[in-house]
């Protein structure tokens, strides 16, 4: 089947695909926040066309034009006139780090691990089905995603472990699990790779890449899958402890989720 790399951008692939179920406003608008807060689309970028976007989310026209709007009242799209006009990204980190601190407050411990689970299921088992029929190929593609990782910005990261945690998915010959990778790329990536906004996680994240080549290369169906799920769990834990830290600035009483045990 046809890989998920190449000359494409795969976070961007991912960020313009087909909503599922009934397009709302609010889930397009959510996609797109989600994609400018966490770099995948840039400060300045040009955003597609009103009609353009509707085609690749599969939504209405209107939908896609409230979509934008409330992204313009919430100052992170602008939206110019004229000749070389059109919507553009408008980025500021501090907006994004709030939106972003606001919704994690909104995921329970709970509900973070059953996200986590949930990405490690699909990811860990696509990891597994590629170590089992990965190519010469294949494992060279790997590598050069690898080495083309921009991890000097939590953009690049993120698009960097998007491409390739679709390759991987690409790579086990499972259209199931590439459609799934997908969905859940733009659904709980951006929340559940918080951590890429620092050094530290970006380079943990490059390592973890590395011992899931490692073990695809080896032909290591175990490794490759515990590989994934370690990188994953990972990022979990530094969810836990993020927002432990966001709740001690500003705490919720009625918030008592952290109190809970992980399951």
């Amino acid at each position: 089947m046809p890989h998920a790399t190449g000359r494409i951008d795969a976070a961007r692939a991912v960020v313009f695909s087909p909503l599922d179920g009934t397009g709302r406003a609010e889930l397009v608008e959510q996609r797109l926040t989600d994609a400018i807060v966490s770099g995948v689309l840039r400060d300045g970028e040009r955003l597609p066309s009103e009609s353009d976007l509707s085609r690749s989310l599969g939504v209405a026209l209107v939908t896609a034009r409230e979509a934008l709007e409330g992204m313009r009242d919430k100052g992170l799209v602008r939206t110019r006139r004229g000749r070389d006009g059109g919507s553009f990204v408008t980025f500021d980190r501090d907006t994004a780090a709030r939106l972003f601190d606001r919704r994690l407050r909104t995921h329970s411990r709970i509900e973070l691990r059953d996200l986590a689970l949930h990405v490690s299921a699909i990811a860990g088992t696509a990891a597994e089905a590629a170590a089992e029929r990965a190519s010469d190929d294949d494992v060279e593609t790997l590598r050069r995603v690898a080495a083309d990782a921009d991890l000097t910005t939590t953009g690049g990261a993120r698009r960097a472990l998007s491409r390739f945690q679709l390759e991987v998915a690409a790579i086990s010959q499972s259209p199931r699990l590439v459609h799934e990778e997908m969905r859940l790329q733009s659904e709980a990536g951006p929340l559940l790779w918080l951590c890429l906004r620092e050094q530290e996680y970006r380079d943990r994240s490059a390592t973890a890449r590395e011992r899931v080549i490692a073990a695809i290369r080896d032909y290591a169906p175990a490794q490759a899958r515990g590989a994934t799920i370690a990188h994953i769990e990972d990022a979990f834990h530094w969810l836990i402890d993020e927002r432990a830290r966001i709740d001690a600035l500003a705490p919720d009483p009625a918030d008592t989720s952290l109190a809970k045990e992980l399951p």
